[in-house]
C-alpha cells in the first residue's frame, strides 16, 4: 500500500467497528501519521487495540482541514462518520490553485453498507424515539393506538401503487415499513413476552424458505402453478389444528375484501355445501338482496381470475373522474 500521499479513509457506522478491509488496514499499519477529528468516532477503540496510534485535530471549516490534511501529508485521515462535508470538494479546490504541490489523494473505503444496512438506522432511530429523553407521543404508543395507522398507511401504498406514482410508491413503503418497526420496538418493552425486530425478521425468513422448497430445498417447481401448489400443501401441514377451511380470515377485513377472502378460501378448499349466491339484480333491492348480489359479483370475479376489490377501486376512480369532468374541473 502506498503511503506517500493523502488517504482519505472511509467506514461505515453500521458495521461493528474494526472490520475493516485488508487495504484499510494495510494503509493504517504503514501510515507514518493517522488522523482523525471526532473523538468518538467507533473505530478508535478497534484501532487503539490494534496499536494503531491516531491523532485527533480540530477540524473547522472544509477549507481549514483540506489545508492541514495537505500541509501535513503523508497521512490517512479517518473520515469522520457524517462525511466530512464539504472536504473533497475543498482538496479538489486546493489541487487546483497548488498544481504540482498537492500530493496524490487516494479514497480509500474501509467498509461500507450491505443491501439493507440503513435498517439499523431506522433501529435506532425508532429506539430513541422510544427511550427517556424521545419523543413524549412515539413513547405513549401502543399496538392498539397504532392500528389506524397502519390501515391508513396500507390503503395510501395500495393507492399509489395502483396510480402508478413512483415517488408516491416509495414513500407509502417507507411509511408501511415504520409501522412494523414501531410495532417492533414496542413489543420490546412487554414485561412478559417480549421479543424484537430482529426475531421478526427471522421468523419470516424461516417462514419464506421453509415454503419454497423448490428454492431452498430439494422440491422441484418449474412453473407458478407447481409453486401455488407446493405452497398450500405446506400451509395445510401448518395448520392441522384449524376446524373450517375459514379459520385464519381475519373478519377486520373491508367487506368487499372479506368476501373475496372467504370466496378464496372456499374455492381451493374445494368446498361446494354452499351453492353460490344467486346473479340477478332483484326487483327489490334492500339491504340483504345488496348483499347476496355483491356476493355473487365476488364469486363469480373470483373465478375469473379478478380482483373485485381492486376492480371496485378502478371503477371508482373512473366515476370520481367522470363527475369531476362535468363539474368542469381539470382531469
Amino acid at each position: 500500500m502506498d503511503t506517500s500521499g493523502l488517504t482519505l479513509l472511509t467506514t461505515t457506522h453500521r458495521v461493528a467497528p474494526g472490520l475493516l478491509s485488508w487495504p484499510a488496514w494495510e494503509a493504517l499499519r504503514g501510515a507514518p501519521l493517522v488522523l482523525a477529528a471526532d473523538p468518538g468516532h467507533p473505530q478508535l477503540p478497534a484501532l487503539e487495540r490494534a496499536g494503531v496510534r491516531v491523532e485527533l485535530v480540530e477540524r473547522g471549516t472544509a477549507p481549514a482541514l483540506a489545508r492541514l490534511l495537505v500541509e501535513r501529508s503523508p497521512l490517512v485521515w479517518l473520515g469522520s462518520p457524517d462525511g466530512d462535508p464539504g472536504l473533497t470538494d475543498a482538496l479538489a479546490r486546493l489541487a487546483v490553485e497548488q498544481a504540482g504541490s498537492v500530493p496524490e489523494i487516494e479514497l480509500l473505503p474501509g467498509s461500507y453498507d450491505l443491501p439493507g444496512a440503513r435498517l439499523l438506522d431506522l433501529v435506532a432511530v425508532m429506539d430513541r424515539l422510544r427511550s427517556p429523553g424521545g419523543c413524549p407521543w412515539d413513547a405513549e404508543q401502543t399496538h392498539a393506538s397504532l392500528v389506524k395507522y397502519l390501515v391508513e398507511e396500507a390503503f395510501e401504498l395500495v393507492e399509489a401503487i395502483e396510480e402508478g406514482d413512483r415517488d408516491t410508491l416509495r414513500e407509502e413503503l417507507g411509511d408501511v415499513l415504520l409501522q412494523v418497526f414501531f410495532h417492533a420496538r414496542i413489543a420490546e418493552e412487554h414485561p412478559e413476552d417480549p421479543f424484537t425486530i430482529d426475531e421478526v425478521a427471522g421468523d419470516i425468513v424461516e417462514k419464506l424458505m421453509y415454503r419454497h422448497p423448490h428454492v431452498f430445498g430439494d422440491s422441484d417447481a418449474d412453473t407458478t402453478a407447481e409453486v401455488e401448489a407446493n405452497w398450500e400443501t405446506l400451509k395445510a401441514a401448518e395448520k392441522q389444528d384449524r376446524d373450517s377451511v375459514l379459520d385464519g380470515v381475519p373478519a377486520g377485513l373491508p367487506a368487499l375484501a372479506y368476501a373475496a377472502k372467504l370466496v378464496s378460501r372456499v374455492r381451493r378448499a374445494g368446498f361446494d355445501a354452499v351453492p353460490d349466491a344467486p346473479y340477478a339484480l332483484p326487483a327489490e333491492l334492500d339491504e340483504a338482496a345488496a348483499g347476496r348480489l355483491l356476493l355473487a359479483v365476488v364469486q363469480r370475479a373470483h373465478d375469473a381470475g379478478v380482483d373485485p376489490d381492486a376492480a371496485l377501486r378502478a371503477a371508482a376512480r373512473g366515476y370520481r373522474d367522470a363527475v369531476r369532468a362535468a363539474e368542469g374541473h381539470p382531469a
